[in-house]
């Protein structure tokens, strides 16, 4: 049987890969994707976005309008020993479920023409005598002349391993994130980062009656508690007191939690054996800095720039992989460096707790480290 040939195949159905099969599909490319779960599903995410992406969701057609989402202009960072550092957000950012968002880009994607494979897992992706791509799934082999990788933090066993999995920064490490969805009292305008030993907390308003807390912390936390979630929580989180309060007075929407393990934060590469990689698959930023979803989005955005001139005959694939290579570093080098130096400030006892009191008296400051965490709007 002969497999079935787009101009662009996508492994992996999350924010960027979404965001990028509706921008090709908008110029005639014939575009498959492939996602291995099935929609609507929750992620382990904090479910905050930089006002940065607000018109390019809008742009693809995502209903504002009709949804009624939260807008996020205030911070609060506490540290474990009680302390809170209050801010306000000059871009600031909204709130709406991984849940929601990504169940309204696949169908929007679907209405202009993606092919959506869901409960697809793909196996392995092969070059052919002609150049292109043979990528065999659990749905039968398709064929496509380009391929990109949207496949997230966790790099699948047929894509060339090369640098990808080599550390480009001492701020990576063994992270687990760990997502509730609770029912609080807490501003809808406003977004929360609290402070424990080895990790932190966030806590904002999603879409519905629903806020997010959403924390990450080490392997090492989980292990000397017997890996044990909510042995771990009352040990550790606990000991900021207000997590203690969130944890205790909120109503859990769900009693277990969604858990991710092995998460490291660095830069990967955005391409590999010819296939183009977005999101999390070519990098990922610390999640204290709120944006790793705003950069996704971008990034396919940037490759679209690239890829549409390609399936338009007026540059090469090699120019399109340079182009890309460039502008994916001039978007996210310095904000993705900043997270790594930010990261090294929270998380600590002291250390935290004595940073959050200097920026609460140089407010200017702080200003210009929120907005090394923030792109312009795009």
């Amino acid at each position: 049987m002969q497999a079935r040939t787009y101009e662009c195949a996508i492994i992996g159905g999350g924010l960027a890969g979404l965001c990028l099969a509706i921008q090709l599909a908008d110029q005639g490319i014939s575009t498959v994707l492939f996602e291995k779960n099935q929609y609507p599903f929750h992620k382990v995410c904090g479910e905050y976005i930089s006002m940065e992406s607000h018109r390019f969701l809008g742009s693809l057609g995502l209903p504002f309008e009709d949804l009624n989402l939260p807008v996020i202009n205030q911070l609060g960072i506490s540290s474990e020993k009680g302390f809170m550092l209050n801010a306000t957000l000059q871009m600031g950012g909204f709130g709406i479920s991984r849940f929601s968002l990504d169940n309204y880009l696949s169908q929007i994607a679907v209405d202009k023409g993606v092919t959506i494979l869901q409960s697809c897992r793909v196996n392995g992706v092969n070059t052919t005598e002609k150049g292109t791509y043979d990528i065999e799934t659990n749905h039968g082999h398709y064929a496509a002349e380009i391929v990109c990788g949207s496949y997230g933090k966790y790099t699948p066993q047929f894509i060339g391993q090369n640098d990808l999995d080599t550390p480009k920064s001492s701020g990576s490490g063994n992270f687990i994130g760990v997502k509730y969805h609770i029912k609080t009292d807490l501003p809808a305008n406003r977004i929360e980062l609290h402070n424990f030993k080895d990790g932190y907390c966030g806590v904002s308003k999603v879409d519905g009656d629903r806020y997010c807390l959403c924390y990450l912390t080490t392997a090492k936390n989980l292990t000397k508690n017997g890996k044990d979630i909510n042995t771990m929580e009352a040990n550790v989180l606990f000991k900021n007191p207000f997590l203690a309060k969130y944890f205790t007075q909120s109503e859990f929407v769900d009693a277990n939690p969604l858990v991710i393990s092995n998460v490291q934060f660095k830069k990967k590469c955005t391409e590999t054996n010819g296939i183009f990689l977005l999101g999390d698959a070519a990098g990922s930023i610390t999640p204290l800095c709120g944006n790793g979803m705003s950069m996704g989005m971008r990034a396919s955005k940037l490759l679209a720039n690239e890829l549409v001139p390609y399936f338009g005959k007026k540059q090469s694939k090699q120019r399109a992989a340079e182009n890309y290579h460039r502008t994916w570093n001039e978007a996210f080098n310095t904000r993705i460096t900043a997270g790594y130096y930010l990261q090294n400030l929270f998380g600590k006892r002291n250390t935290t707790d004595l940073a959050l009191k200097f920026l609460s008296k140089t407010p200017e400051l702080m200003s210009k480290l929120i907005g090394l965490t923030h792109g312009d709007s795009f």
